[in-house]
């Protein structure tokens, strides 16, 4: 079975090298908007494939990518150095933050988050099938497995991302664990009640 799950953000970057002059000579912002979609071979106890309460490292990681700026790491010494003295909220990329880029990051990210979560409510191995990034109300990007396949893991790590730290002092410690020491988030056992 198949659920879906939305979270948004407001954010900014700049599209270098792209055909739209707009895009690529100007700061802008967009109201992403991040839907993931996850399946499981069973579902839980509860006939869930899993709680959506239990997206909470998910939530995390997308909120960071609130109200910062996004940059690519081939940007300007001038621009880079900018964001990082004058502003709390900025994340560095290792690829130019387009929408397919950044719609398989947070496949990258969501694929990482649930292989290191413990399910304790009888799900039944649930992965991550696909990440759309609306950018705009008309127009958005979707990775799947074959995307993070073939272009992924061939040229990008997670570490390679790097996060301010007015947005990491916003981490959890076991958030911060998990994502840079793959350490396991567990999730709360629920006894099962009836039968």
């Amino acid at each position: 079975m198949i659920i879906r799950k939305k979270l948004r953000y407001e954010g900014s970057h700049v599209v270098r090298n792209c055909a739209s002059r707009r895009c690529s000579h100007s700061i802008h912002g967009h109201s992403a908007i991040i839907e993931i979609k996850f399946y499981a071979s069973a579902l839980d106890n509860a006939g869930m494939v899993m709680d959506f309460g239990l997206m909470g490292a998910i939530r995390q990681l997308i909120d960071s990518f609130d109200h910062a700026h996004d940059m690519w790491n081939k940007e300007s010494k001038h621009i880079l150095d900018f964001f990082q003295e004058e502003n709390e909220r900025w994340i560095i990329l290792p690829f130019n933050p387009t929408a397919e880029m950044l719609s398989l990051m947070f496949f990258a990210y969501a694929k990482h988050i649930i292989e290191h979560t413990v399910f304790s409510n009888g799900e039944g191995e649930v992965q991550v099938l696909s990440v759309r990034y609306h950018e705009t109300a008309t127009g958005y990007a979707e990775a799947d497995q074959t995307d993070y396949e073939n272009i992924w893991l061939p040229n990008y790590l997670l570490e390679d991302i790097i996060f301010s730290e007015g947005i990491r002092e916003e981490w959890p410690e076991q958030f911060l664990n998990m994502l840079h020491k793959g350490k396991m988030i567990e999730n709360p056992h629920i006894p099962l009640q009836i039968k």
